[in-house]
């Protein structure tokens, strides 16, 4: 089965290849011909997901993918969740996102919160939806380097480092955006290998 990952990113495209295995053959964007920016302007982490992916399939007709994820912490009413890479402004710095976040909670006891991903299918027979999500907490400074955007401050449930701290194994094991490619891999499988 032709399936096309709505990313320009040869890493995830060979990571999810080698996850999917040979009955798949799967392209990126650029193999498929889309130099686009694809739209992203739905309120919701499904309906960018969803919206990404119906873009590809509409446009290029080939069952497609996309994701979108988002920080969501409980004190803040789900801030910044589908603003998350933009949350301190356009000019989406990870930095600037934390510190936003770290000073909106200066204060409050409550520093729940969790990272959730969205994976959207639209392929002939219809459209599929996969969540993934990780509980955790959101530290009161950033600790560690690896990872990128929020990982610093967040500490997963049953963890004590943050994901910055964690190697990126150990983050694949827990993390959100691990837990919804599996789902993803798994109907996948079911529904197309031989």
């Amino acid at each position: 089965m032709k399936v096309c990952f709505a990313t320009n990113n040869p890493h995830k495209i060979k990571e999810m290849g080698a996850i999917l295995g040979p009955s798949f053959l799967l392209t990126g964007l650029a193999d498929i011909g889309c130099a686009e920016e694809l739209p992203e302007t739905q309120s919701t982490l499904e309906g960018n997901a969803l919206q990404k992916a119906q873009y590809v399939f509409d446009h290029y007709q080939v069952a497609c993918f996309a994701d979108d994820s988002g920080l969501e912490v409980e004190a803040l009413n789900g801030e910044p969740g589908v603003d998350s890479a933009h949350y301190a402004g356009k000019q989406r710095n990870a930095e600037d996102n934390m510190n936003l976040l770290l000073q909106k909670l200066s204060g409050l006891p409550n520093r729940k919160a969790q990272f959730r991903t969205i994976i959207a299918l639209v392929e002939p027979t219809g459209v599929m939806l996969f969540e993934g999500s990780v509980q955790g907490e959101i530290l009161m400074e950033k600790r560690g380097i690896g990872g990128f955007g929020y990982d610093p401050i967040f500490q997963p449930e049953g963890y004590t480092r943050s994901f910055a701290e964690m190697s990126m194994e150990e983050k694949n094991e827990v993390s959100h955006r691990a837990r919804a490619v599996k789902k993803l891999v798994d109907y996948l499988q079911q529904t197309y290998s031989r």
